[in-house]
């Protein structure tokens, strides 16, 4: 299964915590940085809604590419 497949998937069940891991996959995979913001940040804001422990993490990569404050 594609990571796309895994996305929808996980959207289709409303499976959060697997969102927040997919987003993350998906940024660490991506072809250019421009897309690996959109993926980092769409797994900070899974992560912050679902209270997860890796919020502070991501948000953390997301001042060091400069696409937080």
């Amino acid at each position: 299964m594609t990571l796309d497949d895994r996305l929808l998937t996980a959207h289709a069940a409303g499976d959060r915590a697997a969102l927040v891991a997919l987003y993350t996959e998906a940024a660490e995979t991506a072809a250019d940085a421009n897309a690996a913001g959109f993926f980092l940040t769409h797994a900070y804001v899974w992560a912050l809604e679902l209270g997860h422990p890796d919020a502070a993490a991501l948000r953390s990569r997301l001042v060091a590419e400069g696409r937080e404050e």
